[in-house]
């Protein structure tokens, strides 16, 4: 007999992820973007976050709602890997899972009282979408959750990973300085759609207002046009 359990959002996250490509693909690698954590009506209660204030850090469990499916798979194509090598969806944080969960720490910026929307988080160094649902919010504590002699499988293997930029002066001014270092850094982590690799190819992604086109070669990735939506 199968027990089935429902849980609900506590809360939404509102940043500039406007689309799956350019999100990092882990937490803590967009360090500079910052997102907003906005509680849903019935958990918007300063009691709740009660001493929140003094962690530095969060843990995030949330749903991949843009990529709930309902099969199964038991194995997956890690990106990382190149698309051509599956291993055990158990042994990868891909998004296409049984229950569509996704765990990610961030670090809180602080902590904002607003008149309509009650007390907000600001956090950075997330890699969810925005909208995205949360389900639960938990503090980060060194003394139980870092490892730091933690054996990462084939993630070791490509922790290296990244690309060169190249933005002219002309398309760099377009974006407002604020989001200049944001969206490089996206460049550098590889925003392509898993498995493609074309020097012919024009690639794209959303960041916020803007809407950016790119090329890649030889290990560089070239800005050919920045847009405003």
């Amino acid at each position: 007999m199968t027990n089935e359990f429902t849980i609900n959002p506590i809360a939404h996250i509102y940043n500039d992820y406007t689309s799956k490509f350019g999100i990092p693909r882990q937490s803590g690698i967009g360090k500079g973007v910052l997102s907003e954590i906005v509680f849903e009506k019935p958990y918007r209660n300063d009691d709740a976050l009660r001493g929140i204030e003094d962690f530095s850090h969060l843990w995030l469990i949330w749903q991949f709602s843009n990529s709930v499916t309902g099969a199964f798979n038991p194995t997956v194509r890690p990106p990382r890997l190149g698309g051509n090598k599956r291993v055990g969806v158990f042994a990868t944080r891909s998004p296409f899972r049984p229950n569509s969960l996704g765990l990610s720490c961030v670090k809180l910026e602080r902590v904002e009282s607003t008149h309509d929307r009650g007390t907000v988080l600001i956090v950075s160094g997330a890699d969810l979408q925005n909208a995205t649902p949360i389900f639960d919010i938990k503090p980060y504590l060194a003394y139980a959750d870092s490892r730091p002699d933690a054996v990462c499988g084939f993630a070791d293997e490509v922790l290296s990973y990244s690309l060169k930029a190249k933005i002219s002066d002309e398309l760099l001014l377009r974006i407002e300085p604020g989001k200049r270092e944001d969206v490089i850094a996206i460049l550098e982590n590889d925003p392509r759609p898993s498995y493609h690799n074309s020097a012919d190819r024009e690639y794209g992604f959303e960041f916020g207002k803007y809407e950016i086109k790119f090329r890649v070669s030889d290990g560089v990735i070239e800005v050919v046009d920045v847009m405003i939506k």
